[in-house]
């Protein structure tokens, strides 16, 4: 079993030295790939401008996201993947030849395990809600079956176009082997066509977003503490990741594992909250809110406040705090897009009318 994953292993690295060497100058296009594929353009960018066009889509985007990358972690747990640039220092496989050199980049110490890879599978999961859900749109049966085969071939192209990008991106970081995103990214799909047939997300109340948000923290830090007992320390990763990046400020506690963890449940909190919020019933469910303009607006301004708030960066010294800040501003996020951003807006708009028709 040693022998055949050190070799799958190795090929892995000879693909990471193949890229590395021959799209060398595809270095910054890769970094951005990478940095666009992390569920954080999800949370900031994609999921307020899907929950307001179609409000089913950006719900199903933040469950897809928050209970694939839940699933990532435990996988990640399970399977003890191992990541290319500590991997090719700690291996006795080449104890008779010299250690390959892979290029580390900024973003490639990643603390936690390998596989699978989350952000091929947070993409493929974000991804497919998305394309399924333009699919859906573009499609009318009204189309001809022609048009309706070039649509669709136009959709799922772009859709395995992002996904080999990801995938590629990630290689060529040293942040994964070629199994381990393959493996993300069908993972990504099964979690996402398993959302397709749950229709209860869409009518959950305030009770069952908690009821959820404890399950996850509880059974994660509950197998934590469950393998810690027996010995298996869970967090074995981020002493590797310590001992062999290149740099140390290339390292990062966000990238923890219960750092992703909380920030994801976070958000999951935040979106019960503002759907059963009355801000939420006062701003979007009113007449107002059913109009595009009114519609583009809330897109328009929620990303740009998003994009402010995202600036704000919790203090990293002590853990537990930066936690805890993690959670409160990931649980910000779609409170501001889905309940006060449309409320202040929608004030905006009517106190004009209510004055107008004081006046008369």
């Amino acid at each position: 079993m040693e022998v055949g994953m050190d070799l799958i292993h190795d090929s892995g690295v000879q693909m990471v030295q193949y890229l590395q060497t021959n799209y060398k100058d595809s270095q910054n296009l890769f970094l951005f790939i990478s940095f666009a594929a992390d569920l954080r353009n999800t949370f900031f960018v994609f999921f307020p401008i899907w929950f307001h066009l179609c409000q089913s889509v950006g719900i199903k985007l933040i469950w897809v996201a928050v209970i694939g990358d839940w699933l990532n972690l435990v996988f990640k747990w399970i399977l003890f993947g191992q990541r290319p640039y500590w991997w090719v220092h700690e291996t006795t496989y080449y104890e008779n030849s010299s250690v390959p050199f892979v290029v580390q980049f900024p973003v490639t110490c990643e603390t936690g395990p390998g596989s699978p890879s989350g952000h091929a599978m947070g993409s493929a999961g974000v991804y497919y809600v998305m394309v399924t859900a333009l699919d859906s749109i573009l499609v009318h049966e009204k189309c001809s079956s022609f048009i309706k085969w070039c649509l669709h071939a136009v959709t799922w192209t772009a859709f395995w176009g992002v996904q080999i990008s990801v995938c590629l991106s990630r290689i060529f970081l040293a942040a994964h082997f070629p199994h381990q995103v393959v493996t993300g990214v069908i993972s990504g799909i099964l979690v996402a066509e398993m959302f397709s047939h749950t229709h209860l997300i869409y009518k959950s109340n305030l009770k069952k977003y908690i009821q959820t948000t404890l399950f996850l923290f509880i059974f994660a830090l509950g197998f934590y503490l469950f393998l810690k007992a027996f010995g298996v320390d869970l967090l074995w990763s981020v002493e590797k990741a310590k001992r062999w990046c290149a740099n140390d400020k290339w390292i990062h506690i966000d990238t923890t594992p219960f750092a992703g963890l909380l920030r994801n449940l976070g958000t999951l909190f935040g979106l019960g909250l503002a759907l059963n919020s009355q801000f939420y019933v006062d701003g979007c469910k009113g007449n107002q809110g059913q109009r595009l303009s009114f519609k583009l607006s809330c897109i328009v301004f929620s990303i740009i406040v998003l994009h402010l708030f995202d600036s704000f960066k919790p203090p990293a010294k002590i853990e537990l705090l930066f936690y805890f800040l993690s959670f409160c501003k990931s649980a910000a996020v779609p409170l501001t897009a889905v309940a006060i951003i449309p409320y202040c807006l929608s004030h905006m708009v009517n106190t004009p009318n209510k004055k107008h028709f004081s006046t008369d």
